[in-house]
């Protein structure tokens, strides 16, 4: 079932009911909203690309499904795009898109047995491309964008996902989670300065998209997205005791660090400790659980795990209406907690039945949620302390980690003098087509 960009929000937002959200909005502001869809597709379809890439590697048996959840999230750019500047400019781009669709075993192959031949055609099949792409890019434009300027764009995308490959491939699993974890956080410093780009175009229907408020939600989205993903991802190599599970567990680990960091800066240092110990013992512990009970088929053991996971829902619901001094209230907040745990549960048991699809359908909806519940949570934060959430992005609290988020002003942006073709077409089209033309390749550029 195809899900654009309005219709995935306008779905999950029923899932947190209005009671939750707080009397001001600022973190929903229509600006923020448009940089929140981007966060989450551009985010989602990085970790659906690398997902794809080393499963194909592997001869997975959910490689398929894999490759199908990707090429949903490209289709559900499309009414987004449509939504920006008409039926047009979306069909334009789904040509361009489905030109560099697809990929065969075989090119995984090659790099499983680190065929030289085919590594120096894809270097040259890499390079050609994005001189072709960055040439017509320039022409769309008028100019607007230079050839020059987009290749740098395709490449540097194209780099993490081919460092995080290349990475697994080899075997070097730490350095393919850290180049993961780089490339994941790379989106969101895109999406802010294409949002930015947007608005400054559009001032008639966006303010800016560059505010504390905005910045909070954008923060909030990626670690929420990010533990959502490695999460299923932990899962799964548990299951299968994969070689790199432990340095699935060491990302987790570092992305913990990551968010307690984030709430200590909000909430002060004996409220990120409270927070790590809820976090830690109930959750993440709890999901290893759960993944060796599996594996074992032991099912007493996986009931206690999941119920550890459903009184985590409680906990961290409670710790969250506590935090926000009630502006979520605890039955929303752990309301919604429980709707995040059902959904990697449900991902994780159709997994372990083999219903790959209804796997990925699950973590799709799992992962498009995170998105919503970011924005209840950073709008409660926002009236809570609207000192430090009101007014542009300037400066955010001491002590939040770079979780991603960041990039060009928008100043910075309206001075390139962007037309919003540029702005969307070209960003989108850079990351989805780059992305998965170089899919077709790149399985031939081990060495």
């Amino acid at each position: 079932m195809k899900r654009g960009l309005i219709a995935l929000a306008a779905f999950f937002l029923l899932l947190i009911p209005a009671a939750a959200f707080a009397a001001e909005k600022p973190a929903e502001a229509p600006a923020a909203e448009l940089r929140s869809g981007l966060d989450q597709l551009l985010s989602e379809h990085f970790v659906l690309a690398v997902m794809s890439m080393t499963k194909e590697y592997e001869g997975a048996p959910d490689a398929e499904q894999v490759q199908a959840a990707l090429q949903q999230n490209a289709e559900d750019m499309v009414p987004a795009i449509e939504k920006l500047y008409g039926k047009e400019g979306a069909e334009q781009f789904g040509k361009i898109f489905g030109s560099h669709n697809g990929y065969t075993k075989s090119l995984a192959m090659a790099a499983k047995q680190k065929d030289q031949q085919a590594a120096a055609e894809a270097k040259d099949d890499i390079n050609q491309f994005t001189k072709e792409f960055s040439v017509f890019l320039e022409k769309a434009t008028g100019g607007k964008l230079t050839k020059e300027t987009a290749k740098k764009a395709l490449l540097a995308h194209e780099e993490d996902v081919q460092k995080t490959f290349e990475s697994y491939a080899e075997g070097d699993y730490k350095q393919a989670y850290q180049s993961f974890r780089e490339g994941f956080g790379r989106m969101f410093t895109i999406s802010k300065a294409l949002s930015g780009a947007i608005t400054a175009q559009m001032p008639e229907k966006f303010a800016s998209s560059d505010t504390k408020a905005a910045d909070l939600r954008s923060s909030l989205s990626s670690l929420t997205a990010e533990h959502t993903a490695l999460a299923a991802l932990g899962l799964q190599k548990g299951y299968d005791g994969a070689a790199d599970y432990d340095f699935v567990n060491w990302a987790e680990d570092q992305h913990t660090m990551d968010f307690k960091k984030t709430i200590s800066a909000i909430y002060g240092n004996k409220a990120g400790m409270q927070f790590e110990k809820i976090w830690q013992s109930d959750h993440i512990i709890a999901q290893g659980e759960l993944a060796a009970a599996a594996a074992e088929g032991d099912q007493q053991k996986e009931q206690a795990a999941k119920g550890k996971l459903m009184n985590f829902s409680k906990k961290f619901g409670t710790f969250l209406s506590e935090a926000t001094g009630e502006r979520l209230s605890e039955k929303d907040a752990q309301a919604a907690i429980l709707k995040h745990e059902n959904s990697i549960i449900k991902a994780f048991d159709n997994y372990v039945s083999k219903d790959y699809a209804a796997s990925y359908r699950s973590f799709r909806e799992g992962y498009a949620f995170m998105f919503e519940a970011a924005k209840t949570l950073s709008n409660a934060i926002a009236s809570q302390m609207p000192d430090k959430y009101t007014g542009s992005s300037s400066s955010m609290p001491s002590g939040m980690p770079k979780t991603g988020f960041g990039g060009a002003s928008q100043s910075e942006e309206a001075s390139r003098s962007l037309s919003l073709m540029a702005v969307s077409l070209t960003a989108l089209v850079i990351l989805t087509a780059g992305v998965l033309y170089q899919k077709r390749h790149s399985f031939r550029k081990m060495s």
